[in-house]
């Protein structure tokens, strides 16, 4: 087997990386342009809510077999398809939208797109490992991070004025343009197998599963469950990180009203404000390798979530505008942060013919708390307001943070990637 050729030579992970660049950019629009286009035709937070509240519902539901359908297909067929389907529906919206505001096609549209894009964001994570060596995992979940963080820097400014100049309609139609180019760019990429030496390897042929009803049930999410369960540091993330995502699925949505209602800025403002939150992106991708391997893993994710407190918090209750644009980088900071560490844990200790499963279980566990929490917190600062509701859902994190002190966590060592994380021996991936 040849030696792993290095990152920025590695043809087919940089064509990948690029093709879902602009892809990104269009999410990015969307994040911004559907809750906007939610509020300028009913004008309610808790309207708002109900969208955020059917995405969580959807990905929940698509996570108890995502995972499996990943591991049994061609994950690259799947997630082209994913991207034509979302290409066609997001591209309808501004064709719907001529005849008038229709709030139930939102709805519609809001489950179909979410189910996709849990199918191609499973396939997507599970892909990686077949791009790289191990050894690099870690730099290409950041680079991958960072184009993410570009998206977010240029997406929202792009949305606010697209939305100020004809609308939130054609801003949706927009993102559903990218999603072509994204499958395009998909039909470039040849998804090798990398074993735990970092030699290529023909790709694992998917698993078939025995028996039907139960037996079926155990291959889609119990058997990944069980591996997150037992993992000394996946049990706790997934237990903790379930907690922090009950306060931050609605942070969007309380952002926007905060900017739009409370504050009484225009789209285009509150496009700028989403958009210097994408530098936080940027410095989380940038650092996150560094951080890691000089403070390990449990110190970095307890901080990136005592971050995330600090800038709940402290957005709720400033009026002034630069503020709010800083500390919504710092909560994006502490996201992303979280999120790089986290998914190359998983990356590096899961089996290649587990990792869809595995990936889909923890997203769909810990996503679990969300459309509650969404409900909950737009619901509650309707009644009493953003700040109050913002100040207890920071205080609600520092608690997450005291709670991780307690479990193996805290004493996360320093390590850099590979299979062995904090002390803990990873299972070696094993290559057929």
């Amino acid at each position: 087997m040849p030696d792993p050729v290095p990152l920025w030579r590695n043809r087919d992970f940089n064509v990948f990386w690029l093709g879902q660049a602009l892809s990104v950019l269009g999410g990015s629009i969307s994040l911004l342009a559907l809750p906007l286009l939610v509020l300028d035709a009913t004008g309610s937070l808790v309207q708002m809510g109900v969208i955020t509240v059917i995405s969580g519902v959807t990905g929940i539901a698509t996570g108890t077999f995502a995972g499996y359908a990943v591991d049994r297909t061609d994950r690259r067929r799947l997630m082209v398809a994913c991207d034509l389907a979302r290409a066609v529906l997001l591209g309808a919206v501004p064709v719907i939208w001529l005849t008038g505001p229709r709030i139930w096609v939102l709805y519609l549209l809001t489950a179909l797109v979410t189910a996709l894009k849990t199918l191609f964001d499973v396939a997507y994570v599970s892909s990686v490992p077949n791009l790289v060596p191990p050894r690099d995992l870690t730099t290409a979940n950041a680079r991958l991070m960072g184009t993410f963080a570009v998206g977010t820097l240029a997406g929202p400014v792009a949305a606010g004025s697209i939305t100020a100049s004809v609308g939130a309609d054609w801003a949706l139609g927009v993102d559903g343009a990218t999603f072509l180019v994204s499958a395009v760019s998909l039909r470039w990429v040849s998804f090798t197998r990398y074993g735990g030496d970092g030699a290529a390897g023909p790709a694992t042929t998917p698993s078939r599963a025995s028996g039907a009803g139960g037996g079926r049930m155990r291959e889609m999410f119990v058997v990944g469950f069980r591996f997150l369960w037992a993992h000394p540091l996946l049990r706790p993330l997934t237990v903790l990180l379930t907690l922090l995502t009950f306060v931050t699925m609605s942070a969007t949505d309380l952002l926007i009203y905060r900017i739009r209602q409370d504050l009484g800025q225009d789209a285009a403002t509150l496009g700028y404000v989403v958009a210097v939150s994408g530098t936080g992106v940027v410095a989380a991708a940038l650092a996150a390798g560094r951080l890691r391997r000089t403070f390990g893993f449990g110190t970095c994710w307890l901080g990136s979530v005592a971050l995330v407190a600090v800038a709940v918090a402290g957005t709720g209750v400033s009026r002034s505008v630069p503020v709010v644009a800083v500390l919504a980088a710092v909560f994006m900071f502490g996201m992303t942060l979280g999120g790089v560490i986290s998914m190359t844990l998983r990356q590096e200790v899961t089996p290649d013919r587990l990792l869809g499963r595995v990936t889909s279980a923890f997203w769909t566990v810990h996503n679990a708390s969300g459309p509650v929490g969404a409900a909950v917190l737009t619901v509650l600062a309707a009644r009493h307001g953003v700040p109050a509701v913002s100040v207890a859902a920071g205080a609600f994190c520092l608690l997450i943070v005291g709670a991780g002190l307690l479990t193996p966590l805290r004493g996360g060592g320093r390590t850099g990637a590979g299979p062995a994380v904090a002390g803990v021996s990873a299972r070696p991936r094993q290559r057929r």
